[in-house]
């Protein structure tokens, strides 16, 4: 039944008002979403990326818009399309409050929210001098837009100098055909391209065009801060950056199919243990390009079908460990999900005609010629959640594999140690900073493992609420479940095991982290 007259009149006068006060149109949930194409990469594991398919679709102008349209949602997970267009700066850019967000003046606030995509429409979406901060944050979508000359310090500054930064448990997020740039380096007052730190985990960044920076990028603030990881960097130009292509500090990162032109000082900088998988790239007119620099604390890489056209390699040193002239494999990497390499050659061509905002969003198929992208159907059902199976109850038989293994995590509170969780010892344990937060039992060389038994320490029994097991190589998910005891998984051969608790009533404490070969 239509609505009377005067209804109908005060709903568009309504909408006017809001349009007016916040640079926001909204419209009702449409069939398909802004959003083409599908997520690639590590953001497709964990349960995948979808940003905001399925809820409503949003028009904003106006940094304030964008904090409106988070605001306005039922809650902090509701899916919204936010579609972007204009210039997006400090004078437009206001804190919104709401039940559903936790937004601030100066700075695009995804903070402590979940299914929100962000997408430039139109003539374009710029983000002038103002960052996109991501924080304690899941399943984000940022595509065509650019983010240029965000400062650190200088006037006005925005996002600790960071186009788009990452930090504290966010997990799957999608960047996507995006221009970030600065013009020059922290001298000038500029910060990174692409931050991850403080547990970000399951990131794609593709087609995109990072240039004219001091620091593309890095993945862990320091080298003991080892919590991040499974990022992948595919289609990407690199252009006029001195140095972080990015730098990697723990965690696995692939790489693949991107142009790097004109890095200065060095560029895919591994270190502190971490391990990337370097494909099919095309490195010119460039220094270091792929090594451990600036430290002792190593890193690790697989090379594959790289072409290196005029680089140049530093002499080797204690806190110099270039991969060149001739690099080689000093690990192996293994990839969960299924991806096309172009050839090394074409990478130029391919990457000049897809990587970028306002580029028409061609992808590539691995045959060197630029597709139109496929739309991507709005989900009809919610992505299910995991699993919960009973933790059985039966106490594995064997060896337990952690006795003298080793172990690390994400975090641990005050007087814990992740050693605690593989020393036989019912009376230690390790707990994370805060109420979630994982840890590993890690080995030199890979073990076959069935089973794990969590025992939580005397008095916290029950703490442990939703969790999930992981291979901690290639961060493909084992099972998922809640409370501690017995879990069978598939029997897999790995170098690293997670336990990550991602739910918990009061302070989880592990006394133990067995594992099992049978």
């Amino acid at each position: 039944m239509r609505k009377p007259v005067a209804l109908r009149l005060c709903a568009a006068l309504a909408t006017t008002a809001l349009a007016a006060a916040t640079g926001v149109l909204v419209s009702m949930p449409s069939a398909s979403a802004a959003v083409t194409g599908s997520a690639t990469g590590y953001a497709t594991q964990n349960g995948g990326t979808t940003g905001g398919a399925g809820g409503q679709t949003v028009r904003a102008t106006t940094g304030t818009a964008i904090h409106a349209a988070l605001c306005g949602r039922a809650s902090s997970s509701t899916p919204i399309t936010i579609e972007v267009e204009g210039t997006i700066n400090h004078g437009n850019t206001t804190k919104v409050s709401g039940s559903s967000c936790n937004t601030a003046a100066g700075v695009i606030e995804l903070k402590q929210i979940s299914n929100v995509t962000l997408v430039g429409i139109g003539s374009g979406a710029v983000f002038d001098q103002l960052g996109i901060h991501i924080r304690e944050s899941s399943n984000i979508i940022i595509q065509n837009v650019t983010v240029r000359n965000v400062k650190k310090s200088g006037s006005p500054t925005s996002n600790g100098g960071d186009a788009i930064g990452m930090e504290s448990d966010v997990r799957n997020v999608w960047v996507d055909h995006t221009t970030l740039e600065a013009s020059g380096g922290e001298s000038e007052g500029y910060d990174g391209l692409f931050d991850m730190k403080d547990n970000t985990q399951y990131v794609t960044l593709s087609y995109s065009t990072l240039r004219n920076s001091g620091r593309g990028g890095l993945v862990g603030s320091s080298e003991t801060e080892l919590s991040n990881g499974f990022i992948t960097y595919h289609h990407n130009l690199y252009e006029n950056i001195d140095s972080r292509a990015p730098l990697l500090r723990g965690g696995i990162a692939h790489i693949y199919n991107n142009h790097y032109v004109k890095l200065n000082e060095s560029g895919i900088n591994s270190r502190a243990g971490a391990r990337a998988k370097v494909d099919n790239n095309y490195f010119k007119d460039s220094k270091d390009v792929l090594g451990t620099f600036y430290t002792d604390a190593a890193g690790y890489w697989q090379v594959s079908g790289n072409t290196f056209d005029n680089v140049t390699w530093s002499s080797r040193s204690s806190e110099n460990n270039p991969a060149g002239p001739n690099p080689q494999s000093n690990t192996t990497v293994s990839i969960p999900y299924s991806f096309s390499l172009d050839a090394a050659a074409c990478v130029p061509d391919v990457v000049a005609q897809t990587a970028g905002a306002n580029k028409g969003l061609k992808v590539s198929n691995g045959n060197c010629t630029p597709q139109n992208p496929t739309p991507t159907p709005t989900p009809t059902t919610p992505t299910p959640g995991p699993t919960t199976p009973t933790p059985d109850p039966t106490q594995p038989s064997g060896t337990n594999l952690s006795l003298g293994a080793g172990a690390d995590g994400s975090s641990k509170a005050a007087g814990t140690s992740y050693g605690n969780v593989r020393d036989g010892n019912l009376s230690t344990h390790w707990s994370p900073a805060g109420s979630t937060g994982s840890v590993s039992v890690k080995w030199s060389s890979a073990t076959a493992v069935s089973s794990v038994n969590i025992r939580e320490a005397t008095g916290s029994v029950g703490a442990i609420g939703s969790w999930r097991v992981l291979n901690g190589d290639n961060g493909t998910v084992l099972k998922s479940g809640s409370g501690a005891g017995v879990i069978a998984v598939p029997k897999t051969s790995l170098s690293k095991i997670t336990f990550e608790i991602t739910s918990s009533t009061g302070t989880p404490k592990i006394a133990e982290f067995e594992t099992y070969a049978g």
